[in-house]
């Protein structure tokens, strides 16, 4: 069984006192609000099947510009280098997106589903 810790214990029961004097004294302290969301903002795509093997395979480390120019490529090239020396027949190719993290980069995404087998696209540093 998993146990409450105090500080929570004790957020519960302010929040109980709070609601006992709200119906005590007639007055309106707190405001609950429901998180959930009625639609959801985006349609679920499924993931693409997993590789058996890399070997043979091109994988692109894509650096998406969160964090600045310098934040996850040095990175990404450090993981080409270790792919080179320890998984030789996959072929990496590192590529930063074009635009800011929030911009779309469809020459990209184009490339990668033409001439790559998988893509690590995200963050680093």
């Amino acid at each position: 069984m998993r146990r409450i810790s105090n500080s929570v214990k004790l957020l519960l029961l302010f929040a109980a006192l709070l609601l006992i004097c709200s119906s005590v004294y007639g007055k309106e302290l707190i405001t609950v609000m429901n998180p959930a969301i009625a639609n959801p903002g985006v349609d679920r795509v499924a993931l693409t099947s997993r590789l058996d093997s890399l070997d043979g395979k091109t994988l692109y480390l894509v650096d998406i510009n969160w964090g600045g120019p310098d934040a996850a490529y040095g990175v990404f090239e450090e993981m080409k280098i270790w792919f080179n020396e320890n998984m030789p027949k996959v072929n990496i190719i590192v590529k930063r997106k074009a635009g800011s993290y929030m911009a779309d980069d469809p020459a990209l995404w184009k490339e990668i589903g033409e001439k790559g087998n998988a893509a690590l696209i995200g963050v680093s540093g």
